[in-house]
């Protein structure tokens, strides 16, 4: 059935060279659909799985800025999209602080201008906004996990922008897309890691690169508390979304949370323990807790039941298959194909589901 829908669609993903764009993007070519991205001219990290599994090769990329309103106008004309992915984004909590303007100006006006867009090409039915599980009011009381209702909110940048990009886009649904037939959503996932995450001050990068370079460590918030989900369980929400309001329509507009279950809401040093178990043991680190860091959430934990009940979406992977499965890419890529390993996780991934649906 998802090869069916997909295959006769035309997909837009913005952001695309970044992480999740990277995968979104050969997930979407496996499934046959006809894809083109929008992205800046070069990706954030280097190395990056955009250029290392050759993401281009079976694709139309397209690269500009983001802010150039312009330019991202004609494009979305020219290609005539079915449904677009807005992934576009300054989407790290530390470099905010380093360059807050930067950051609003891509996460809430990039977002106006992929919107505002969008809703003058009639091919155009479905569009998804990518923000963050950051862009919740966090008072760090968030036992039960935040539900799509709660306070939007943001101490730092990056997490303010992202609750703005989500207003941009409620305000957007309401006095645009909901009088012309477009369906608008926006998605709110947790901690997302997997294979082919180079950015820099990500706890997975930081990790690989540690033991490659044979260097220490070193840790902010050992005692952080996240809800850690694999790459393919996020982006296996958001396609199942598109998919359910190209078909359904309205029922299935607004805010969805993509988070991993309770078990997987793991402590940054457990995640660390783990992953250093799947890598020999090589890892050497310490924690800087008492040294002054910026701003950072001690915990968040998102509710995902509306997902679950809507949707009939649930996490594939438990937080130990989510890091088997991470650290066994990097593993393997040393020495294979990274297209070809980055498919094969793919097709992994479906084998999971359909046991699930069997």
């Amino acid at each position: 059935m998802e090869y069916g829908f997909w295959k006769t669609k035309k997909v837009l993903i913005t952001g695309h060279t970044g992480f999740k764009g990277s995968w979104l993007s050969l997930w979407l070519q496996h499934l046959g659909a006809d894809v083109y991205g929008y992205s800046s001219p070069s990706p954030v990290s280097d190395p990056n799985l955009y250029e290392t599994a050759q993401v281009s090769k079976n694709m139309e990329s397209i690269y500009g800025d983001i802010l150039d309103s312009s330019k991202l106008e004609k494009v979305i004309k020219r290609i005539q999209p079915d449904i677009i992915f807005h992934l576009a984004a300054q989407s790290l909590v530390r470099e905010s602080y380093a360059d807050p303007i930067g950051t609003f100006s891509t996460n809430i006006m990039g977002t106006v201008f992929l919107l505002e867009a969008a809703r003058h090409v009639d091919s155009v039915r479905v569009v998804i906004n990518v923000t963050t599980d950051k862009c919740y009011e966090n008072n760090g009381e968030s036992a039960q996990g935040f539900k799509e209702t709660n306070s939007l909110g943001g101490h730092d940048p990056y997490s303010a922008s992202k609750a703005c990009s989500e207003i941009v886009t409620s305000a957007y649904e309401k006095s645009f897309y909901s009088h012309s037939g477009k369906l608008l959503s926006s998605v709110r996932a947790g901690n997302v890691i997997g294979g082919g995450d180079w950015a820099d001050d990500r706890i997975i990068p930081d990790i690989i690169r540690s033991v490659i370079n044979k260097q220490q460590l070193k840790i902010r918030y050992p005692h952080a508390i996240r809800p850690w989900q694999h790459v393919l369980d996020c982006l296996n929400g958001y396609l199942l979304l598109a998919k359910n309001m190209w078909e359904s329509g309205e029922k299935f507009i607004g805010a969805w949370n993509f988070g991993p279950e309770d078990s997987s809401i793991w402590s940054v040093e457990q995640l660390i323990k783990e992953s250093n178990h799947h890598l020999g043991n090589k890892l050497n680190w310490w924690s800087s807790k008492s040294e002054a860091h910026v701003h950072e959430a001690s915990r968040l934990v998102l509710d995902i039941n509306k997902a679950k009940t809507l949707l009939n979406w649930k996490p594939q992977l438990t937080i130990h298959q989510t890091i088997e499965w991470t650290m066994g890419w990097y593993l393997e890529s040393m020495n294979n194909s990274i297209a070809d390993i980055s498919l094969q996780q793919i097709k992994n991934f479906e084998k999971l589901k359909a046991v699930q649906f069997s």
